[in-house]
């Protein structure tokens, strides 16, 4: 899109703030359910701006703007966004509350969304501001609204019942897990925001937001397990509402804040990390008695049950034959040339969609070859698509929705032959993800205190990569789930610091990246579970990796690898070939077996 475009629209919003007597806007990516993934009608900063990541804010005066966007980024925005137009502010080393505190005069207003952002978001940007004598205002309706013109509805799709034999269990049963903890806590409701806490608290599913399958609407809980339901009426079958019934009153989703206005005089339960601001702006106004509480499904939904691992599980083996079965043919075609980025993720979704049941992908697939992968959340369009060349690294990161599970996965493979120094940071890497694969861990471990595993085989050479070492992944939900993560304890990440528990699953994926040249990732899944040690003093975890296809062994120096790491290497590549193997015949099998085969230790002694 023409930079002429957007500077018409930074135009069309500047005038709109002055018509409305602000001097200034911020514009982050996010919805009135502080998501990841929005729907088309809230991707208002790619409409401003055209930067089309998934994590960014902008941030609107008349004489200035600037879009704050972190590492991930840091190329993509540069491509996407004019530099005439808007400064380029990297996060966590400047803010948008650094940024604005240098820029704005004393008496500016300074507008926000209070529907968008967290309230100590908020409060914070505010306490900035004031610093300076300006003002933070809460705006409503969104002046971005009034001058993007063409902007799209909210999806009027329905919703769908999620099948409670893939659940696990019944949402009568899971309402009255949450009216206990309300009861036990001393409150009378919780407010639920999260999409995807609605979606399995409710048990249904959705098709209103890209790869994750949820439907747009808000909920109140009450300590009796009855519930409140905000959704557009004419998204729910004859079926839905059944399904939900009777303890369960709905209301069309425009009837929500009066609902929390009505809550004068109750002592509700909010999550200021999910809630927006406005929520607690309408409730302190009403008299309501706030209590902070973090989500009360957060950390079930993260605990999967039996029927939702033994359904992940099954998903896993349908998505790794798909995925197997592109790496075979990527290694027929690409050294052949002709070959590019959205060709190759193209053919990859159309194996996953021979199984006739994949829903969706679970994120946009990172298809990246060469130098573009050294980018980590590299997002390929027709604008950046490149060739897939001869003496390359490829790296696919990738994932589909099933009724029985949601999966993610990121292989790296050759195209020709790779250097020394491709092989050298692949097998650190894979050491890495084998540390971690391994690891034995009391009850009660963090995220943090794991993730230098990961990591030891590249410190030791003086390198490291910029993003964490593992996510919670949900069950037929969203790919990127809290409230683990395996990460540096550094930057005040979420998540880091929550104990793991048996049940949970997440990714396991340390990388590589040489700017300008090729990256490297291999990723798989693990369910946390418990194991038995013969003398242990205390109840021990460890990790059950669900994921299965092959990883490159031509991209493995042995030489670098531990007996115990080979060992490793060829258990996990003879499980693929049990997993995979019954589904696949002739050439597809004798590919598998020898993409599986043991590793030949002849070419070097293995490391001590």
């Amino acid at each position: 899109m023409s930079s002429a475009i957007h500077a018409e629209r930074l135009a069309r919003v500047r005038a709109e703030l002055s018509r409305r007597g602000l001097d200034g806007f911020v514009v982050p990516i996010s919805d009135e359910h502080m998501s990841e993934y929005v729907g088309d009608y809230a991707q208002r900063m790619a409409w401003l701006t055209g930067f089309g990541g998934s994590a960014g804010t902008a941030a609107v005066l008349p004489e200035k703007a600037a879009v704050f966007v972190d590492g991930r980024y840091t190329v993509q925005v540069r491509d996407q966004v004019d530099g005439t137009l808007f400064d380029y502010v990297g996060v966590p080393q400047s803010s948008v509350a650094e940024w604005l505190g240098v820029n704005v005069s004393a008496g500016q207003k300074v507008g926000y969304d209070p529907w968008l952002h967290s309230i100590d978001w908020a409060r914070g940007l505010a306490k900035a501001l004031a610093a300076k004598g300006a003002a933070l205002v809460a705006v409503t309706p969104n002046p971005l609204d009034a001058a993007w013109d063409d902007q799209p509805a909210p999806s009027d799709a329905v919703v769908t019942v999620h099948d409670a034999a893939l659940a696990g269990q019944g949402a009568v049963e899971k309402r009255e897990i949450i009216a206990d903890w309300l009861k036990a806590n001393g409150l009378d409701t919780t407010v639920m925001t999260a999409l995807d806490s609605i979606a399995w608290t409710f048990n249904i599913r959705g098709t209103d937001v890209s790869h994750t399958p949820v439907g747009l609407s808000f909920a109140l809980l009450h300590a009796d397990a009855t519930a409140d339901l905000f959704i557009a009426p004419e998204k729910l079958t004859d079926a839905v509402r059944a399904h939900l019934g009777n303890s369960v009153r709905i209301h069309d989703r425009t009837a929500f804040e009066a609902a929390l206005a009505d809550l004068a005089g109750k002592k509700v339960a909010v999550d200021p990390d999910r809630a927006v601001a406005a929520i607690f702006t309408v409730l302190e106004a009403a008299g309501a008695k706030i209590a902070r509480h973090r989500d009360p499904a957060v950390l079930p939904k993260a605990i999967k049950n039996d029927a939702e691992l033994s359904g992940t599980r099954a998903a896993h083996v349908r998505d790794g034959a798909a995925v197997s079965r592109f790496l075979k043919w990527m290694e027929e075609v690409a050294p052949e040339g002709g070959l590019d980025e959205l060709g190759a993720a193209a053919k990859l979704r159309e194996f996953r969609e021979e199984s006739g049941v994949l829903r969706d992908l679970s994120f946009d697939t990172i298809s990246a070859a060469g130098p573009n992968g050294a980018l980590p959340h590299y997002k390929v369009d027709e604008t950046t698509n490149r060739a897939i060349e001869t003496g390359t690294l490829y790296l696919v990161d990738s994932g589909g929705q099933y009724a029985d599970g949601t999966t993610d996965i990121t292989r790296t493979i050759a195209i020709g032959t790779p250097t020394a120094e491709m092989r050298r940071r692949f097998t650190q890497v894979l050491k890495g993800h084998i540390a971690l694969a391994t690891a034995r861990f009391p009850k009660g471990t963090r995220g943090s205190q794991l993730d230098i595993l990961a990591r030891q085989y590249l410190w030791a050479d003086g390198v490291d990569y910029a993003h964490g070492t593992g996510h919670g992944v949900g069950s037929y939900l969203a790919v990127h789930e809290g409230p683990q993560r395996i990460a540096k304890p550094a930057g005040g990440q979420a998540g880091t610091e929550e104990p793991l528990h048996a049940g949970m699953i997440l990714s396991n994926e340390p990388g590589y990246y040489k700017a300008g040249a090729f990256g490297i990732r291999i990723e798989n899944l693990v369910v946390v579970t418990p194991v038995r040690i013969a003398g242990a003093e205390e109840d021990m975890l460890g990790f059950e990796t669900i994921t299965f296809a092959p990883i490159a062994q031509n991209l493995v120096d042995v030489s670098l690898l531990s007996a115990a790491e080979a060992d490793w290497l060829d258990a996990y590549h003879a499980a693929v070939l049990e997993q995979l193997g019954a589904g696949m015949a002739g050439e597809e099998r004798d590919w598998l077996e020898a993409a599986c085969a043991p590793l030949d230790r002849a070419p070097a002694a293995l490391a001590a």
